[in-house]
């Protein structure tokens, strides 16, 4: 006796947007949060990067995503802060001047939620990441751009790539978590225009 086929289909909508899309910054964000001295979270993000999508609504298997993003355009707010992070102690953009993540495997796990497993490279270590994407929804903005919207979180441990500096606490522990939640709240416009 044959099972019966289990896995999550496609909402047949989704078909048309297959094809290429580019990530906008001007409404996008590739941000990050981390907790500090144990009690408050520091949240900053990314604001230059490059992207290279495409988006199979039909069979997403076939979905890719790479992105390249300047580790010199980070940005908490304060600038003492954002300067240390560009550093030696942790990302050292003179050396590494761009971190980059490319997907490997995208799967449908729900109506509208996709599981993107992809490779994650800061400074010289690559690792694998899993990235849990929820489609938002698509549109025809006033200049006759389309426009897809994601939202996508991974959380990694930053030691894994390297970034080790760190300073105890008199009370104990860490004055900043080994924890760093990645967040990507994307619009994407499209690229292979056929009007």
């Amino acid at each position: 006796m044959t099972e019966p086929d289990t896995a999550v289909q496609p909402d047949p909508t989704l078909a048309a947007l297959t094809g290429d899309w580019m990530i906008d910054p001007a409404h996008s964000r590739i941000g990050f949060s981390v907790r500090h001295a144990m009690v408050t979270t520091v949240r900053g993000s990314f604001t230059e990067y490059e992207s290279r999508l495409y988006f199979d609504g039909r069979r997403p298997a076939n979905s890719l995503a790479e992105i390249a993003i300047s580790t010199g355009s980070v940005d908490t707010g304060v600038e003492q802060r954002d300067g240390h992070l560009v550093g030696r102690d942790f990302l050292d953009s003179r050396r590494f001047p761009r971190m980059t993540f490319r997907s490997t495997e995208v799967e449908l796990t729900d109506k509208d939620v996709y599981r993107m497993t992809g490779d994650l490279t800061i400074k010289s270590t690559t690792r694998p990441v899993v990235l849990e994407l929820t489609y938002i929804g698509h549109v025809v903005d006033p200049f006759g751009y389309e426009r897809v919207g994601f939202d996508g979180t991974t959380t990694i441990n930053r030691s894994d790539w390297g970034l080790t500096y760190n300073a105890r606490l008199a009370e104990g522990g860490a004055m900043v978590s080994e924890k760093v939640r990645l967040q990507f709240d994307i619009a994407a416009i499209r690229t292979d225009f056929t009007g």
